[in-house]
Order: C-alpha cells, then sequence, then structure tokens
C-alpha cells in the first residue's frame, strides 16, 4: 500500500509541510479530489460524440482545441446511481501519465466542483485495506477537512483497469 506521505515527500521535502493542492468535487453527495497540477481546465457540460461499442462510462469525445479528448461519467465508473446532468455539471479535463511515458488528457463529468483543498502529509491517511473484491489502487489517500472525508484520486491509476482487461491498446486514445 502506497502512503501518501511518502509521495509528497518524494516529490518535495518541503511539500509535507506546505501542503499540496487538491481540487475538490462532488459525486452523490460524497466529495472527491485530484492534485491541482493534474487539472488542465473546468468546462461546462457540452455534447459529446458518441463512441460505438465502449464501457457505458465512456461518454464520447470532444474537441478541445484541435485534441480529441475521451470524456468518462465518473458517477458510472465508480458503479453509483446515474443522475441528470444539470447547471452545476461540469467537466473537468485532467492531464495524465501514460504507461508509455507520455501524457494524454482526459475528460471527467462530476456533479459540481466544490473548493480548493491544501493538506499536508499530516492531513492524509493511506487507503484502508478492503479485502480483494474491492478496488481501491485509483484511490491514493483520504483527506479530512471540515468533518468531511475526501478521497483523493490517482489520476494515472483511474482508468489503468480497463487497459489490464482488455489486454489491447488503451481506450483513452
Amino acid at each position: 500500500m502506497r502512503s501518501m506521505d511518502m509521495n509528497l515527500q518524494q516529490l518535495d521535502p518541503q511539500s509535507a509541510i506546505r501542503g499540496e493542492q487538491y481540487l475538490t468535487f462532488q459525486l452523490a453527495d460524497e466529495e472527491y479530489g485530484v492534485h491541482i497540477l493534474r487539472v488542465q481546465e473546468i468546462r461546462g457540460w457540452e455534447r459529446v460524440t458518441r463512441i460505438p461499442n465502449s464501457p457505458e462510462y465512456v461518454l464520447g469525445a470532444v474537441n478541445l482545441r484541435g485534441s480529441i479528448v475521451p470524456i468518462f461519467d465518473l458517477r458510472m465508473r465508480f458503479s453509483l446511481l446515474r443522475q441528470d446532468y444539470g447547471k452545476d455539471t461540469v467537466v473537468i479535463v485532467l492531464r495524465a501519465n501514460k504507461r508509455d511515458g507520455g501524457v494524454r488528457s482526459i475528460g471527467v463529468v462530476v456533479d459540481g466542483v466544490s473548493d480548493v483543498l491544501n493538506a499536508t502529509a499530516a492531513d492524509i491517511s493511506a487507503t484502508p485495506e478492503f479485502g480483494a473484491r474491492v478496488a481501491i489502487d485509483w484511490i491514493s489517500g483520504l483527506a479530512s477537512s471540515n468533518g468531511k472525508m475526501i478521497m483523493l484520486l490517482d489520476v494515472d491509476r483511474l482508468f489503468e483497469e480497463d487497459e489490464r482487461a482488455s489486454g489491447e491498446q488503451e481506450i483513452l486514445f
């Protein structure tokens, strides 16, 4: 199990003291966060071009200034109840590292953006073990803020299991 404390110290010894920033967002009344440096932009929901024969949570793709960006519904990816998109629904465009060392952009649909959380290593707990049947590889840690638990997501690992399961070239364009 990776320790968020170790990850922060490896990046920059001072980050354990200063803290790292995370963009937090809601999905089904729960709070999640991604490292702020992985956020490329935040966009309002717009119609996407569907991709045939893709998993249900793969909504399609959009053209973002000449780059084709796949769009994923995180509610569906996390097996949460589907909800109609509303005025607060946004797409967070993230930069994720590929296995081959490259970088890709992916868009994730979330219920709404909350805030920017500043968390030190002391504020972040390791993800507890839930057993072999519960996939937690994509959770890098748990932070507590204002009485709420925030699941911090590992952007690089978030859709990696689909790549492994398919045994094909990645679905993420």
